[in-house]
């Protein structure tokens, strides 16, 4: 069956929307029809070659929609349940998964080498990081679908996939965030505005939002900052004066620069924690002299999906979501059809907004 989908056709290349031949899903398959998908940051840390995965591929994989037909075997979902796409299913058996980090999981994005569909002229595609979503539909492996929880609407659902499971997760499992801590977010995006959220639900006292872009404070502050500084070279000093001097009990950096965790660490009271969600090439190359690290005693950690446990995770966003403490919708800075998806990765390239929601 052809739908159309956004294709990335070479490392570098720009998207193309275009139609694809989908198969039906074989044993231990799910076809889901898509409600809306999330542009994120990562999409773009492949197509320009940061991650690297198989191409040319479809590329997309924070979403959710609604299951068209499963194949046989599937048993935990039927046609008509919304679900959740999980990006990064855990194998449940290697030495990460043994130890209870899923998040960490060796077979994770084995399904990136599959052969996905294929183009009208009959070339192999690949679905990007499994998923595939920035399509109107995809075929996923059964793994890869959860269910929407309860009172969660399906298209605001989409943003559960990643980049709130992302920020909540690094406040509340990476960096343990406790009641009366003081917290900075640098980089003011999807995950930042979900980082900013979760701070707040953790009971944080101060909330600085960091980010290079002045028009973004508004919306850090929708999502729970306290105050909002523009990102320079007096950017740690200013977070030192709003702290008495000490500087955050945590930070969390989601930019993925070298400037950025450096700035982040240096923002960090000594016995802080600074954690790094964000994304960096290997020519960011950060350093820290050994004096430093003893006299600071400072943790810096990296952070996986937030260091989540999707099957476990979304049934407490689902709550917070209820109860309204976390507003999915204030992570969407525009609503775009398919064929925007390039210029939301313009708007990305460019430090633009929080997050694009493809709407289908």
């Amino acid at each position: 069956m052809a739908v159309r989908a956004a294709v990335l056709p070479a490392v570098g290349s720009p998207l193309e929307i275009t139609g694809i031949d989908l198969p039906e899903p074989g044993p231990g398959r799910v076809r889901v029809r898509l409600a809306a998908a999330g542009v994120c940051h990562s999409d773009l840390s492949l197509s320009n070659g940061t991650m690297r995965v198989p191409v040319p591929a479809v590329l997309g994989h924070e979403g959710a929609g609604t299951v068209v037909a499963v194949g046989e075997g599937v048993t935990h979902v039927a046609p008509g349940d919304g679900v959740v796409l999980n990006w990064a299913p855990s194998c449940g058996a290697c030495h990460a998964c043994s130890l209870g980090e899923v998040w960490l999981c060796a077979n994770a994005l084995n399904g990136a080498a599959d052969v996905h569909a294929r183009t009208t002229e009959g070339t192999d595609l690949h679905p990007g990081l499994n998923v595939a979503a920035f399509a109107e539909e995809t075929v996923v492996r059964a793994s890869c679908v959860l269910p929407v929880p309860d009172g969660v609407p399906l298209t605001d659902a989409a943003l559960l996939g990643c980049a709130v499971l992302t920020g909540y997760g690094a406040v509340h499992h990476s960096a343990r965030v406790r009641q009366g801590e003081t917290v900075a977010v640098f980089g003011v995006g999807g995950v930042g505005l979900a980082a900013l959220q979760a701070a707040r639900i953790a009971g944080a006292s101060k909330i600085i939002a960091v980010d290079v872009s002045p028009a973004k404070e508004e919306l850090a502050r929708t999502a729970g900052a306290t105050d909002y500084l523009v990102a320079g070279d007096t950017t740690a000093r200013e977070i030192r004066g709003l702290t008495g001097k000490q500087g955050v009990d945590v930070a969390v950096e989601c930019a993925g620069r070298a400037v950025t965790i450096r700035t982040a660490w240096d923002s960090t009271r000594r016995g802080g924690r600074t954690t790094v969600v964000g994304i960096g090439g290997k020519d960011q190359q950060v350093t820290f002299n050994a004096l430093e690290i003893f006299h600071w005693g400072r943790t810096l950690s990296g952070c996986v999906y937030g260091n989540s446990d999707p099957a476990a995770d979304l049934p407490v966003l689902a709550e917070h979501v209820r109860a309204g403490r976390l507003d999915l919708s204030a992570l969407v800075t525009e609503r775009i059809s398919l064929d925007g998806i390039p210029a939301a990765f313009e708007n990305m390239l460019a430090g633009k907004g929080g997050r694009a929601l493809v709407v289908f």
